[in-house]
């Protein structure tokens, strides 16, 4: 039964399935009647999508028109999200590369020292910040034809601020003079970080020894080769990027003996102190402190501590050596200061007081704050050392400062600060680099940025002296003139010996009054400018030397839980 009874149902719904279609194809015509009603009509298609929004429009550009640089500031094209290596959260928000220009430009106008003498260039004919950044400073030049402003640059802020943290970096611990990287090369070495792997001693020697030169890395002729291949063997060799990493040197000793070392790459932290001695004369004792740099924060402890070491020792006179110190904290070089020349000397006294440009008035248009003097501090500001702590005093009359082209920034303030004190400064080895001036670092869209935004001047109200401070015997017509001598930088002798030319030629002055016999060489340690293109290296095969730390010529105005790239 359950077929038939199927089948019958089967042919109702396909009578079914054939009125409705009959009904909604408009069948069933003739008259009105009999309940075939028409069917309701379809629903509308839904309506197409809503075209994509059009590209955010950025700022306009009217020449001569500068918006506030703050209406530009953190609008990234790639923002960044997290926090950064100290704990702060990134303010990045999404923006346009455009408005990082229209920000470099503004910002340039508002804080850049020599504003009037930067061109006006439209944000839209460029495509890279760093290259715009570039073009933003003035191409002035000093008489002696130095370029007016050498020290105009950027870098990533992850770089930065591991600088300025000490964060450890792989490396041997050593420091070069690269007097050619081109063959024939000569690469020798300047001084090494006490505990690194270049400072360990093997049979009674240290791995890498002051003046000595490299002959060979991993096998390699460092002197000549002239291939690819080659030159990146060397290149790994020197600039290891891992620590743990073992390479084979060839040296040449100073006195000409050949030795070969096998040196393990460490994690590297950069200790401003490098060398402290006392020397017995016949009238008092002489300190002497080898000093790198005036940043990172840890700066300040190591400075206190070597002082301390001096005061303690009841020293007559300081040699600060100064020579491979290219500046940092401004601070620190204000207590370093003090810590010369003592509380007599320095109390209600200007260690610098900031020029900034024709827009700024009696404002630092950087904090916005009064543009007050710095003084010279006489206790500690929090970097390493507790806010407020007494700071150690030689209170000296009189300083010997070991110099180089090297000798930068904040280092020359300490020059400088003290002159406008009456304590004599005698400078002993090679003409300074000549940067009376500073800048806040500062940060955008993950890019910090330096440009030169203040001129330092001293309590006599000078700083004038962008072609550097000149020992009085040297042989250069430009510069402000210091007592003292003009001496090499010969790596003939270690650090804090007598033997180094230029700690020996400070005893000689401070015993007679007298300088050594000139020598036809000169330090050949010239400052390497900064650049913001981190393209600017040598083409072909070539020792492809790293840039400069940015602490290595600096005058840096942050002071503890500042930093200019934040909006706090």
């Amino acid at each position: 039964m359950r077929p038939a009874s199927s089948s019958r149902l089967l042919k109702i719904l396909l009578a079914s399935a054939a009125l409705g279609l009959a009904s909604a194809c408009g069948g069933g015509g003739g008259g009105g009647g009999g309940g075939n009603a028409a069917a309701p009509p379809p629903p509308p298609p839904p309506p197409p999508p809503p075209p994509p929004p059009p590209p955010p429009s950025g700022p306009s550009y009217q020449a001569g028109v500068y918006p506030a640089a703050s209406q530009f500031k953190d609008q990234c094209a790639n923002p960044r999200s997290g926090v950064d290596i100290e704990g702060n959260p990134f303010p990045d928000e999404q923006g346009l590369l455009v408005e990082e220009l229209f920000w470099l430009r503004s910002w340039t106008d508002e804080t850049y020292l020599w504003r009037n003498e930067v061109p006006d260039l439209n944000p839209y004919n460029y495509n890279d910040r760093v290259a715009y950044f570039d073009l933003l400073k003035t191409s002035e030049v000093l008489p002696s034809g130095t370029p007016k402003d050498d020290f105009h640059f950027s870098e990533p802020t992850e770089d930065y601020l591991a600088s300025r943290n000490s964060a450890p970096t792989a490396g041997y611990g050593v420091n070069f003079r690269a007097i050619s990287s081109t063959p024939p090369r000569d690469f020798r070495v300047t001084y090494t970080e006490p505990g690194s792997p270049a400072a360990q001693t093997v049979n009674g020697q240290p791995n890498f020894e002051r003046g000595s030169r490299i002959l060979e890395i991993d096998g390699v002729d460092f002197v000549n080769v002239n291939t690819q291949s080659g030159i990146d063997t060397l290149n790994n060799g020197l600039f290891p990027t891992t620590a743990g990493e073992t390479h084979e040197f060839r040296l040449r000793d100073p006195d000409g003996t050949e030795r070969t070392v096998t040196v393990a790459a460490g994690s590297i932290t950069r200790q401003p102190v490098n060398e402290t001695a006392i020397f017995d004369t016949a009238s008092g004792q002489v300190g002497y402190i080898h000093f790198t740099t005036f940043s990172p924060f840890s700066s300040e402890e190591q400075i206190v501590n070597a002082m301390q070491q001096m005061s303690d020792a009841g020293v007559s006179d300081l040699i600060l050596d100064l020579r491979y110190n290219g500046g940092g904290l401004l601070a620190v070089a204000s207590q370093v200061s003090y810590m010369i020349a003592g509380q007599s000397r320095t109390a209600n006294r200007t260690f610098e007081l900031l020029r900034f440009n024709d827009r700024a008035g009696n404002l630092n248009p950087v904090t916005g704050r009064v543009n007050n003097p710095i003084p010279f501090y006489s206790t500690g500001q929090g970097f390493s050392v507790n806010s407020g702590q007494s700071l150690p005093a030689l209170n000296l009359n009189r300083v010997y400062i070991l110099s180089t082209a090297r000798t930068c920034s904040a280092s020359e303030a300490v020059i400088n600060g003290l002159r406008g004190i009456d304590v004599e400064v005698v400078l002993i080895g090679d003409i300074t680099c000549g940067k009376p001036f500073g800048f806040y670092p500062t940060d955008n869209c993950g890019r910090t940025y330096y440009t030169i935004q203040f001129q330092g001047v001293n309590e006599k109200g000078f700083g004038d002296y962008a072609d550097g401070f000149v020992p009085q015997n040297a042989n250069f017509q430009f510069g402000v003139r210091a007592p003292g001598c003009q001496v090499a930088d010969d790596l003939v002798a270690p650090l804090g010996t007598t033997g180094d030319p230029l700690i020996g030629a400070a005893l000689q002055y401070r015993a007679n009054g007298s300088c050594p016999a000139p020598t036809s060489s000169s330090s050949a340690s010239s400052v390497q400018p900064f650049r913001s293109s981190e393209t600017a290296q040598p083409s072909g095969p070539a020792i492809h030397l790293p840039r400069p730390d940015v602490m290595d010529i600096n005058r840096d105005l942050s002071m503890p839980g500042e930093y200019r790239g934040r909006s706090n």
